[in-house]
């Protein structure tokens, strides 16, 4: 058996290697649903830990609908931009950048309107054509300042055709083999007017690309249009506010290594791509457009400061969902990933993330390969639980403490499938042991019993413990007759008890029931033990009905195969009895022998009552508190109040004849309530309305074959008997039982 052991623990690691293995192949692939988990880990820390505010020379001019309503329709004449730029200018702002594009002539030109509205009088129009252009008067003012204009890619043959203006380079050089094949390859490059591209002190790129599930983690700081290489507009802003000095591409075997910019090396995904530490969206950074317009900005909150050009208007839509769950205005992603610039807090991705995360996996998972199948399970849930929180906790304090992002998910995820997976080879290699007892102890025993055998074996043990269950007693009438009708077919007397037993059993376990003993024809049976049942009362008699029908089927089938053959039929009558109450259950005999059985006072009166069944002529019959606790969801009849032998107490005992349909049937509603009368005549000693009451109860039970006649007759031979020798004065109505 140990040897079987060694066996399938080693079978169960040698697979599980090959999925660690196979783990790892999917890992180094890094499909999208990889890529998501271990992007939203690293969005949760963000939330968790968002980048701290802090008062930085970033602001941006916001084109919001207040300013919209307040200024006029978008688009707005260029004139306007001019006279914001000379005004921001004059307070003190070191650069703007425009995450905007000037792509056509502005349409709001004087000569523009001149030529758009013919009707205008011809005085008027010529004095407008000799206007100043507006898409001049802002080059003018680009030429007053440090303007970056914004560029942007579209694949749209419309816009390529169209650009008639020679790209101009960005200041550069590079340093390492071409990127070719990592950089970020943009098809188109979407340009201002030349009149302002010329006249601008830097070009950058505002085009940003989602993750594939829409989030905007990773901008870009060095991408390639139509062959050219460009900065994103943050780091162009910041290479024209520190002196214009060309940027530097650094590259190797791997991609993009990273831009010396401003001074700085910043290290870079392969792509040319970083990713900025995020702080949540704050107003604070917003100064709205119609405040420069308007003369109410002050010159303090520009002053020194590197400004963006932006728009948040809802119906300009230049919005981008963020790892915080909600969406921001685009200009506000290019701001803080210049803040982040200035701070030095972009997070790093190192080069050499992918290996760490790969061995941590690896070993994780090889550790709980050798653990799982010889550690104790609360030892393994608690083991695992450190590991795994270790694991992720190491990974939050490097991005709280070094800003360094590497993944958990994976190495967990891993860890957590090797554990499910030796979890459930362990879990099949106990369930085979446990199919093993039930296969050797499930042909004695309830198959529930087995279960919490199987499943606690400290239960194996002398004691119990005090319940309520509902008993259940059957036992079948006049089996000497029917043993004496086999006489000479002894194997055909077993195969007719075994059906018969069979009937019984399923009708009990079908209802949950535990199945205590067998005893010849008899069976004990009852609910709510040893696993809780909140019905057990109704499932008792639900299964008892089911006996019954059960046993009326197979009589049918008996009488018409009797017939067919010739032979005697001898029909299978039985009697149960049901009886509700508390109980001790459990474990009881000796430390070397014992069963699993229930002791108690409703246990004697099951079985009292079983035996009354053939008193009354009714098969099944449950006693007083089993009645109440049923309602009116059975068809019940009481048949006595009766002091049962052996017993000082009298009880209230009930026929079980249906379920509420026959309850809720006319014909039964009648003859109950003639019962009852006819019970309280008896009991109050009025003989005669007793005699009236059971003849109509007798054409009831006729008319409709209730099977009352024994109830019926009794009544009438007792009443007889007391119209001869009246009860004594002190008489209660009880009837003492004479047997068993």
């Amino acid at each position: 058996m140990f040897g079987r052991f060694i066996e399938s623990v080693a079978v169960a690691r040698i697979i599980a290697l090959a999925l660690i293995f196979f783990a790892l192949f999917v890992r180094v692939a890094d499909p999208i649903p990889v890529q998501l988990v271990r992007n939203l880990t690293f969005d949760s820390f963000q939330r968790i830990l968002p980048r701290t505010p802090e008062a930085l020379p970033v602001a941006i001019i916001d084109i919001d609908d207040a300013s919209i309503a307040e200024i006029g329709q978008w688009p707005w004449p260029r004139t306007r931009f001019a006279e914001m730029i000379d005004t921001l200018t004059s307070y003190g702002a070191v650069a703007i950048a425009f995450d905007v594009i000037f792509a056509e002539p502005d349409r709001l030109s004087p000569k523009a309107v001149a030529i758009d509205n013919e009707a205008l009088p011809r005085g008027v129009s010529q004095a407008l054509s000799q206007l100043p252009d507006n898409d001049d008067v802002l080059a003018e003012a680009f030429q007053r300042a440090r303007v970056i204009v914004g560029q942007t890619s579209v694949r749209s043959a419309f816009h390529r055709a169209t650009q008639s203006a020679e790209v101009q380079d960005v200041p550069h050089a590079t340093m390492g083999p071409p990127p070719d094949g990592f950089i970020l390859e943009l098809p188109d490059l979407v340009q201002n007017l030349s009149v302002l591209e010329d006249a601008a002190a830097g070009r950058g790129m505002f085009s940003i690309r989602p993750d594939p599930d829409g989030v905007y983690r990773n901008l870009p700081m060095v991408m390639r249009a139509e062959g050219h290489l460009r900065l994103a507009l943050a780091p162009e802003m910041l290479r024209v506010a520190t002196g214009g000095a060309p940027f530097v591409l650094r590259s190797n075997e791997a991609g993009v290594d990273g831009v010396v910019l401003a001074r700085q090396f910043v290290q870079t995904s392969a792509d040319g791509t970083v990713r900025p530490y995020l702080t949540r969206s704050r107003q604070d950074r917003f100064i709205p457009a119609a405040d420069v317009l308007n003369g109410t900005l002050k010159p303090a909150q520009v002053s020194g400061k590197l400004l963006f050009f932006g728009t948040s208007a809802v119906g300009l839509g230049d919005y981008r969902a963020t790892p915080f769950g909600v969406s921001v205005p685009g200009v506000e992603l290019h701001a803080q990933l210049l803040e982040n610039l200035l701070t030095n807090t972009l997070l790093q991705r190192p080069n050499y993330a992918i290996s760490v995360e790969l061995t941590v996996t690896f070993l994780l998972c090889l550790l709980f390969v050798i653990v799982t199948p010889i550690m104790n399970a609360k030892f393994l849930a608690a083991s695992s639980v450190a590991f795994l929180v270790t694991c992720g906790w190491g990974s939050f304090l490097l991005f709280q403490n070094e800003r360094i992002l590497l993944d958990a998910s994976f190495p967990i995820v891993s860890a957590l499938a090797t554990i499910i997976f030796m979890s459930t080879t362990n879990y099949m290699r106990e369930e085979k042991r446990r199919r093993d007892i039930r296969s050797a102890f499930g042909h004695y025993v309830s198959e529930d019993l087995v279960d919490a055998i199987s499943d606690n074996p400290d239960g194996l043990q002398l004691g119990g413990e005090t319940r309520e269950l509902t008993l259940l007693f059957s036992d079948v009438r006049g089996f000497t007759p029917i043993a004496e009708s086999f006489r000479d077919n002894p194997a055909g007397l077993t195969r007719l008890m075994n059906t018969f037993l069979n009937l019984q059993s399923n009708a009990i376990l079908n209802e949950r029931g535990t199945i205590d003993k067998f005893m010849g024809d008899a069976v004990m049976a009852f609910w709510n033990a040893p696993l809780p049942h909140e019905d057990h009362v109704r499932a008792a008699c639900r299964a008892a009905l089911l006996m019954r029908d059960g046993v009326e089927a197979l009589n049918a089938k008996r009488q018409k195969e009797a017939q067919d053959t010739g032979t005697v039929f001898m029909e299978i009558r039985f009697g149960i009895g049901i009886a509700t109450g508390s109980c001790m259950v459990g474990n009881m005999g000796s430390d070397t022998r014992f069963d699993y059985t229930a002791m108690g006072d409703p246990v004697n009166l099951a079985s009292r009552l079983e035996g009354q069944s053939s008193t009354y002529g009714k098969t099944v019959i449950v006693a007083a508190e089993t009645a109440r606790r049923v309602g009116d969801e059975f068809a019940l009849l009481e048949l006595d109040l009766v002091r049962l032998k052996g017993k000082r107490q009298a009880e209230h005992i009930f026929a079980l004849l249906g379920t509420s349909e026959l309850r809720k049937n006319a014909p039964f509603q009648q003859i109950w309530s003639r019962n009852a009368e006819m019970l309280h005549a008896y009991r109050s000693r009025e003989w005669q309305t007793a005699k009236n009451l059971l003849a109509v109860m007798a054409k009831l039970n006729a008319d409709h074959d209730f099977g009352l006649d024994r109830h019926l007759a009794n009544y009438r031979e007792r009443i007889d008997a007391f119209e001869m020798a009246p009860p004594p004065d002190d008489w209660d109505g009880v009837h003492d039982a004479t047997s068993k």
